[in-house]
């Protein structure tokens, strides 16, 4: 290229957010990989590709970046299910909550890793996690109230089965594959399990 011509040639464009969102899935796949303990900032920067500074300006320091990428996520995900089944109710919706595990088990195995490693009674961002399931809650009460859903039943007992059920194969998946011989991964057993799981919320109904 002649000099005049690299000379006009202008700077690439600078885009934070989605410096930002390569740097929160860069995140999500080595903290689903290691945990929060075991995961690197360095490989965090070498995957999103970013260098470090940009990573600590965005989120000031590894436990930052560990808390965007839990509430990016949910918000994420919530608004998946939104979307896929306006105004729906989170348990009639599991077999959507189960789909979206199946295709982003980073975000099962994170949580796995959490378990495994939290200590005592609290946990990273829990407030804000509080106040998300507690919006989830409110909204199977208020289908309960309207009789679109068993009012015996606790509400929080439904949240908690709803996100057991969608949950668990994935996250013991050698459990699944010693009950059924079948993978996680199988599309057979991912189809016929949606369909039970669509079973399952038809007995929450009254």
């Amino acid at each position: 290229m002649p000099a005049t011509a690299r000379s006009k040639a202008r700077p690439p464009v600078r885009n934070p957010e989605r410096t930002r969102e390569r740097i929160l899935a860069a995140a999500l796949h080595e903290f689903a990989a290691r945990g929060f303990a075991g995961a690197r900032v360095d490989v965090i920067a070498r995957r999103a590709p970013v260098n470090k500074r940009m990573l600590y300006h965005y989120f000031g320091d590894k436990g930052g970046l560990f808390r965007a990428v839990l509430r990016h996520t949910i918000a994420r995900r919530l608004a998946y299910v939104e979307a896929q089944s306006p105004g729906g109710d989170q348990v009639l919706t599991m077999p959507l909550w189960f789909k979206q595990n199946c295709e982003g088990t980073d975000w099962v195995r994170l949580l796995a890793w959490e378990s495994l490693q939290a200590t005592g009674n609290s946990i990273c961002d829990e407030a804000e996690r509080r106040r998300v399931t507690k919006r989830s809650i409110g909204k199977i009460r208020k289908h309960q109230a309207a009789r679109l859903l068993r009012p015996d039943v606790r509400p929080e007992f439904l949240q908690l089965a709803k996100t057991s059920l969608t949950m668990f194969p994935l996250a013991m998946p050698q459990i699944t594959r010693l009950i059924l011989g079948k993978s996680v991964t199988d599309k057979n057993f991912q189809r016929d399990y949606a369909k039970f799981l669509e079973a399952i919320s038809a007995a929450f109904r009254p």
